[in-house]
């Protein structure tokens, strides 16, 4: 999942960027309404989480902008608490509003509650839980289960098995994996794909006797159960 955080508190916007980013989204970030705006507009994202006082054009003008063309939902955060203020967000396009000081727990939730609502009848028919073979991902409860036993895998890891899962059969070049997984275009100085697939591939196949992870050679990645 991609999200656009658009808040000018510097330290704020990057200890939500990290703590997002550790519960598995991608995460972009706009310190003031005009970029935000531009982004948002530009950019396909799942959700916005948008503040309201922003130097340049403010969340609620940056959210009446951004309703002429889109309907990505937006958790507006502000430091304004009186009803009025609520009422007016709401009322301005807002899909949920959260006052500052909010915890780090409740922002997760509500973006949860807000991805889900976004998805409608198709997320509802859409499964939750991915199989192959004797590997299980449960994509609600972040849990990966293969023979029985939990895989302990970071955020990143957990994303990349996701991907390598839903499109199990298919070959996925370093390439998409990078723009996928870790939303960057793809550096052949950088090697942060073939080690995330090494860590991953340590946990997921060496413990059991037969792999699922497989490298193509020239290609990149192929997730699927092969005969011996």
């Amino acid at each position: 999942m991609k999200l656009l955080l658009v808040e000018d508190e510097i330290k704020l916007s990057e200890y939500l960027r990290k703590g997002l980013g550790e519960e598995g989204y991608v995460v972009d970030v706009a310190h003031n309404g005009v970029d935000g705006l531009h982004m948002a507009s530009e950019t396909d994202y799942d959700l916005i989480v948008l503040d309201r006082m922003l130097p340049g054009i403010d969340g609620l003008a940056v959210l009446a902008a951004l309703r002429q063309t889109r309907q990505t939902p937006v958790l507006m955060l502000t430091a304004r608490a009186q009803v009025e203020d609520r009422v007016q967000g709401l009322q301005s396009g807002a899909d949920d509003y959260l006052v500052k000081p909010f915890a780090f727990s409740e922002l997760v939730a509500r973006i949860q509650v807000l991805l889900r609502r976004a998805q409608g009848p198709r997320g509802m028919g859409e499964a939750t839980v991915l199989r192959m073979a004797d590997l299980e991902l449960d994509l609600i409860r972040r849990k990966a289960v293969r023979a029985g036993q939990r895989l302990d895998l970071t955020a990143k890891e957990f994303n990349l098995l996701s991907l390598l899962l839903r499109r199990q059969g298919e070959v996925l070049s370093r390439t998409e994996l990078a723009e996928q997984v870790w939303d960057m275009n793809f550096d052949s100085e950088t090697n942060v794909v073939e080690v995330a697939i090494r860590r991953l591939r340590g946990k997921l196949d060496q413990p059991f006797a037969a792999p699922l992870l497989h490298t193509v050679r020239g290609m990149g990645y192929v997730l699927e159960p092969r005969v011996p």
